[in-house]
């Protein structure tokens, strides 16, 4: 599953809305490395290939909107 974000946007908002219990480690550690800790967090990330490859890997977890 991946999703679409346009060219143009200089940011993400990437937010957690499901649990990462009965997530894999990896999952985990991406989630946290995008500075997703608990349910409801929201950051701000660039938009670019390192970030999109991040939340492609747990995008079952969050919801990403242009910021």
């Amino acid at each position: 599953m991946s999703f679409k974000v346009s060219k143009s946007a200089a940011n993400l908002k990437v937010k957690l809305v499901r649990s990462l219990i009965g997530s894999t480690e990896d999952q985990k550690a991406t989630a946290y490395s995008l500075g997703l800790r608990k349910i409801g967090d929201e950051r701000i990330q660039p938009n670019n290939p390192q970030t999109l490859g991040k939340i492609n890997k747990i995008i079952h977890l969050v919801e990403v909107t242009e910021a």
